[in-house]
């Protein structure tokens, strides 16, 4: 199933309380269990003015359905099209150490 980066502009969420994340993780989650289980939020990024929220959907809609139904923004939906880390470095120099 495809995994998306949500951006979502919200003023000042990274000066929020914890109470107030907290309020806003429990709304997610309840609009979550209501869709069912195609739709998975994997973690969200707090910083000054925006999350960046990961989640796996079968499609971009469900995504805009999950913010419509929640009241939360969306500036920016992208689906992940490759995951890179510091091991994929790595995976190059074995394949090309192996073929010497």
């Amino acid at each position: 199933m495809p995994k998306y980066v949500i951006e979502r502009e919200l003023t000042g969420v990274g000066k929020l309380p914890a109470q107030e994340l907290e309020n806003i993780s429990a709304k997610s989650c309840d609009v979550l269990r209501a869709m069912g289980p195609e739709i998975q939020w994997v973690q969200s990024y707090v910083t000054g003015d925006k999350l960046y929220c990961v989640y796996i959907a079968p499609n971009e809609a469900a995504i805009r359905e999950h913010a419509q139904r929640g009241g939360f923004p969306v500036t920016r939906i992208s689906q992940v099209t490759s995951i890179i880390d510091p091991t994929t470095a790595e995976a190059n120099r074995v394949r090309t150490a192996g073929s010497v």
